[in-house]
């Protein structure tokens, strides 16, 4: 696959509408063009102490940022044409659509690649197992500052364009 968005979104809480941060990594011909990170107010507007202790963004990171509508408005014309690709794709389609649903957006039908599937599927037991630094690792790229939303496309973004 050499033309495709990597994508990730970290969540305020459990809801999957509550994104907090999107990072987007665009590769065409196999090269990565742009990279593109933003953090966003949650709908609902509350954190877990779990999800902020996992990524680390709390509401006063976000109290003054953009609200998905105008982040999402900055992203869809830079990722209209691609598939999406994400490591463990259910959880970040999932995130999309609902919030997506939260504004009362109409929903494109993003096409969705998933890289933990394909590392399933291309390395099998040979892996402890298929977490995004573990994948990222056995392809050769040092994800650091896991569970920041554009180093996580980033590492997706390395994983797609070794096994996909």
């Amino acid at each position: 696959m050499l033309n495709f968005a990597a994508i990730d979104f970290e969540t305020a809480n459990y809801c999957l509408s509550s994104v907090c941060s999107v990072g987007v990594v665009i590769v065409r011909e196999g090269e990565i063009v742009e990279k593109f990170y933003r953090l966003i107010r949650p709908e609902p507007e509350w954190y877990s102490y779990w999800n902020s202790k996992i990524h680390g963004i709390t509401m006063a990171d976000t109290e003054n940022s953009p609200i998905f509508p105008d982040v999402w408005s900055e992203i869809a014309p830079k990722i209209e044409d691609l598939p999406l690709i994400a490591h463990n794709s259910p959880f970040d389609s999932g995130c999309l659509k609902a919030v997506f649903r939260v504004y009362q957006m109409d929903y494109p039908d993003y096409q969705f690649f998933c890289t933990c599937r394909a590392s399933r599927k291309k390395f099998g037991k040979t892996l402890p197992n298929h977490q995004l630094h573990t994948v990222a690792a056995s392809c050769g790229y040092n994800l650091q500052n896991h569970h920041h939303a554009l180093a996580d496309a980033e590492a997706c973004a390395a994983i797609a364009m070794k096994i996909l």
